[in-house]
């Protein structure tokens, strides 16, 4: 074989595998670029869904937080309205008192009450013995209408009328001074307390406790009526 044609063999062997090595790295630069994008954008939909999670996260505690202060709020207002309404409630119940000092400045009413709140107490009683206690002012009062009770006492329960005996030692309590029905120191506004001889059956015929009584049982009505 001549020189020249071993040189023409040699230069297309030496074109052959350039032209492969170029394709070769050619198809790795692809390749390459392929895998880089393919990459970014798997980085990128991760960057995506960071900020995604983070935005719901805060929109989340902002939403929390805007609860969390509207529920603040409501209770804030359902305690005023509360506080409101169980202090007109209150006024009520010191202006109910008060009404009740007026009743025993007429002497006429207040001695058939009294008398009537006797025969009450004896009728629920029934007992043969009883102690009656009063307010230390109405003592006179009770002693002239005793007799009266016991009779009308008879002859509503068709029995004999028990002993009543009036305590002298213990007294219910005066009534409020200067008509501060709001003072810490008990008071009574006028009213009796029966008990059996044996002490073990107490019956508390008072004005304060009678109203006590009405007003809790009126209490929802009046509350109904003040939330209109």
């Amino acid at each position: 074989m001549k020189d020249a044609d071993v040189s023409r063999q040699i230069q297309q062997m030496i074109r052959f595998i350039r032209q492969e090595a170029e394709e070769k790295a050619n198809e790795i630069s692809v390749a390459a670029e392929e895998e880089f994008n393919i990459e970014k954008l798997q980085l990128l939909e991760a960057e995506k869904r960071k900020i995604r999670q983070e935005y719901e996260r805060k929109a989340k505690q902002i939403d929390v937080r805007r609860k969390i202060e509207y529920s603040t709020q409501l209770n804030a207002s359902r305690i005023k309205v509360l506080q409101a309404q169980d202090d007109a409630v209150s006024s009520i119940k010191e202006a109910a008192k008060k009404g009740l000092l007026s009743v025993s400045s007429d002497k006429k009413v207040y001695r058939k009450l009294v008398k009537d709140m006797i025969v009450q107490c004896l009728l629920r009683l029934r007992e043969p013995s009883v102690l009656l206690r009063c307010r230390e002012g109405d003592r006179k009062l009770i002693e002239s209408l005793i007799e009266e009770a016991k009779k009308e006492y008879s002859e509503k329960a068709n029995m004999q009328a028990p002993k009543i005996t009036l305590d002298d030692r213990v007294y219910l309590p005066p009534p409020p001074k200067n008509d501060a029905v709001d003072s810490h120191e008990p008071f009574c506004s006028g009213g009796v307390v029966l008990a059996s001889e044996d002490g073990k059956i107490v019956l508390e015929n008072t004005l304060d406790a009678r109203l006590d009584v009405i007003f809790r049982q009126k209490l929802p009505e009046i509350r109904k009526r003040l939330l209109g």
